[in-house]
């Protein structure tokens, strides 16, 4: 085939060949028995071609399913060596590789980038002593705060299992039915619920984490990266025009910003408790449905991150990239936050079941420090398998052996007591407090916009359901409920 002249010139990427390596005469005309005869089962190559093709899709993560990433560093900006051992973390100056990828929660891989819907932050340090997946939201706190309600929550959030539409009334239904999600709620029907693109939010660990020194005393922390380019959102006339005319709006503009030298940043802060103020708060730190107030635990500089790079192959690199909060170095630990443990195990999991049990070993999950351990066999082991070394320990012919360092991928001196049970959490004037305060920052401006924003849901879902979560609007704020009741009406509610 003749190029026109004006056609950009590529250099030759070698010879067409089957998988298993079988050079390919012609690629476009399959192997028939005559010029109109039936196509040839020894035809290789198109049986190679349609195959793969058949597979060329992977589970979709349950959520975050529809995301973007990119390539970049953190760079340490500020020395907390005194409160960690964690090695990337050692030296102002140091520079660490990092792939961030950046996602809506609810929507399935082919939904709209403008939807209202908090936002996935990850990002994965490729530190020398292994990987640190540090795996939160742009919003500092979550909906619910047991592990074992979280499928039901997503559940709540996804199509009718039976008309396979988007269902407000199970949405409210489950919002109502638990009022500590009052806080979260209140942050995603505000301006905040959409951010223009993913440049222009903050990120968070959500979670209380739990920095381990040299000498193996802790601290919790709270991780915030906070958007150089600053917090911009969009209207929800404009995100919805956006859904129908770009609704990869989000994806697009961070790979254009970095493709045209626009490279975004953040500063990365933490906040840090010891463990006795973390007891003695006034909200429950581990308690992932409230926030640590910065006038309390002011925010203290670590770094900065900025992402510079784009991925070559999407699939590859973002569809591939398995984030795991279990993923730490030693240095960080977890903290008794009940949300937190649970995502320890199901986060890994599901990186299982989508990827294989040898997800570690795609390279853009690869820690760059190595690894070595007694892990053999399973789908796709790629990395020689362990060679002929012993699989077993201990042993007597060698291989990877424990440091013997205890206390730096848990902390020294940390105790646990209580009697097993199912500790359930009371629903108390605590869950409504933080909403209370937060509705009362905004404008009035912004209050209308909220409730507005509340009733052209709820007002879809049955007059009992608007009423029980109305009196949770009121507990948190008397103006609150007054602008969400009026808005419902406004709306055609029967209230």
């Amino acid at each position: 085939m003749t190029h026109p002249a004006d056609a950009p010139k590529v250099a030759s990427r070698g010879v067409l060949t089957t998988a298993n390596g079988n050079p390919v005469d012609d690629n476009q005309t399959s192997l028939t028995a005559g010029e109109n005869g039936p196509v040839l089962i020894q035809d290789f190559h198109l049986i190679d071609r349609l195959a793969h093709f058949d597979r060329e899709r992977i589970p979709e993560r349950v959520v975050h399913a529809k995301g973007a990433g990119a390539h970049g560093y953190f760079e340490v900006t500020k020395d907390i060596s005194h409160l960690t051992c964690a090695k990337f973390l050692n030296k102002v100056g140091k520079r660490t590789p990092v792939f961030t990828r950046f996602s809506t929660v609810a929507g399935e891989l082919g939904a709209a980038d403008t939807a209202r819907d908090p936002r996935g932050f990850s990002v994965k340090f490729y530190t020398e002593e292994g990987n640190w997946d540090m795996v939160g939201n742009n919003t500092p706190i979550f909906f619910i705060r047991d592990p074992g309600v979280f499928p039901f929550f997503i559940h709540s959030q996804k199509r009718n299992p039976r008309t396979h539409l988007p269902d407000p009334v199970a949405v409210w239904d489950f919002w109502s039915l638990k009022p500590e999600s009052l806080h979260q709620v209140t942050i995603l029907m505000s301006d905040r619920g959409i951010p223009d693109g993913f440049r222009h939010m903050h990120g968070y660990s959500s979670h209380l984490l739990t920095l381990v020194a040299e000498d193996g005393k802790f601290h919790y922390v709270k991780w915030h990266f906070r958007t150089e380019q600053g917090i911009k959102n969009l209207h929800p006339d404009e995100a919805t025009r956006l859904a129908g005319t770009d609704p990869n709006y989000a994806t697009r503009d961070l790979f254009d910003a970095i493709e045209r030298g626009d490279y975004p940043a953040w500063r990365v802060y933490v906040q840090v408790m010891t463990e006795e103020e973390a007891l003695k708060y006034k909200y429950n730190p581990f308690d992932v449905t409230k926030t640590v107030s910065q006038k309390d635990f002011p925010l203290h500089e670590v770094g900065r991150m900025v992402l510079n790079r784009n991925p070559e192959n999407y699939f590859a690199e973002v569809e591939q990239a398995a984030f795991a909060p279990a993923h730490m170095v030693p240095g960080i630990a977890p903290s008794p936050d009940r949300m937190l443990q649970g995502r320890l195990f199901s986060y890994a999991d599901t990186q299982r079941y989508r990827l294989g049990a040898n997800y570690h070993q795609i390279p853009i999950n690869r820690p760059i420090s190595g690894t070595s351990n007694q892990h053999r066999d399973g789908f796709m082991a790629i990395n020689g398998n362990g060679g002929s070394a012993p699989n077993y320990w201990p042993n007597s012919f060698g291989g990877p052996h424990p440091n013997n360092l205890p206390g730096q991928t848990y902390p020294k001196n940390f105790a646990v007591s209580g009697q097993v049970g199912r500790h359930t959490y009371e629903v108390t004037d605590a869950d409504f407090e933080q909403a209370g305060v937060l509705f009362e920052m905004f404008s009035s401006e912004e209050k209308d916009r909220v409730a507005s924003n509340i009733a052209g849901g709820l007002s879809q879902a049955p007059v009992f359901i608007q009423k029980r979560q109305l009196k949770h609007f009121y507990r948190a704020s008397k103006d609150y409920g007054r602008r969400v009741e009026a808005a419902l009406k406004a709306a055609g509610s029967k209230l």
